[in-house]
């Protein structure tokens, strides 16, 4: 398969846009249902923190990177700060409507710690794992609208909002971890970033379900009904996770890169969706 680089003319553009303020969002306000509401508001629940951490990754290895990669990297950062402030007010309203998320909001401490304890480089290559998880779950979710039918439009648009950014700087730590890794052979540069994301797949599955299960429970739904309806969202209807698996295995491709599938249509039609165009 041969790698084609980020597109010499993409624009990665940081969109300062604000949701939901001076309102209420609903406790089940994704069209009502609490089982992807839960998958969403557990989602949520470590962007504040997992964004930060992956500007701290990107950024320590900034330096002697080519003018394009050293402005794209400025460029993720203010984009994935503003993700951040989004996503801090987003959770407040999930609290608000009577969520506790301190259980979910420690979990990713913890997670965050034991990567944080290990070399710089193995943050950076979670990072470029974790951005390829956002960057297909933001393309299945521009690219499928009923994985938000029916939700609050103000947090349907936050949603959307934040999934054009991440399709737009999906190849920024990827292209970072080509930087840093530049002296080291391919195959361990390979056997490295598939290991890396064998792993993150094992735990960004575990710890969102033990998050929505700890939610779902604060509505009353436990045991067989809580993992049934998260199986079935999850993998069945609408199936966002089934719908990315051939996403998912095209990481491990030799000559992978985040931009051999370029949808910026699907950037185009929701900033016009928008109103941003």
């Amino acid at each position: 398969m041969a790698s084609v680089a980020t597109p010499s003319d993409l624009t990665i553009t940081p969109r300062d846009q604000k949701f939901g303020r001076g309102g209420q969002t609903e406790r089940w306000w994704l069209g009502g249902d609490p089982i992807g509401t839960a998958l969403y508001n557990a989602l949520s629940a470590t962007f504040p923190k997992g964004e930060a951490f992956f500007v701290e990754s990107v950024r320590a290895f900034r330096d002697g990177a080519e003018p394009r990669l050293a402005a794209d990297i400025k460029a993720f950062t203010t984009q994935e700060v503003l993700h951040s402030r989004e996503h801090v007010a987003f959770n407040k309203r999930a609290v608000d409507a009577g969520y506790d998320l301190s259980r979910l909001d420690k979990a990713v401490d913890h997670r965050l710690a034991i990567v944080r304890a290990k070399h710089p480089i193995v943050s950076l290559a979670v990072t470029m794992a974790l951005e390829h998880y956002t960057a297909m779950l933001a393309h299945e979710l521009l690219a499928e609208p009923r994985h938000l039918a029916g939700a609050d439009p103000e947090t349907a648009a936050l949603w959307r909002w934040h999934a054009i950014e991440e399709i737009e700087h999906k190849g920024v730590a990827y292209d970072t971890w080509l930087h840093a890794t530049k002296e080291m052979g391919r195959f361990k540069r390979w056997s490295i970033k598939a290991r890396v994301m064998l792993l993150v797949t094992h735990h960004f599955l575990v710890d969102r379900t033990k998050g929505a299960l700890d939610l779902l429970a604060q509505d009353g739904i436990k045991g067989p009904k809580a993992w049934s309806g998260l199986f079935w969202f999850a993998f069945a209807k609408p199936g966002m996770m089934r719908k990315i698996l051939g996403a998912w295995l095209s990481f491990f491709l030799p000559g992978f890169h985040p931009w051999n599938h370029d949808d910026r249509a699907l950037i185009a039609a929701e900033e016009k969706a928008l109103g941003y165009a």
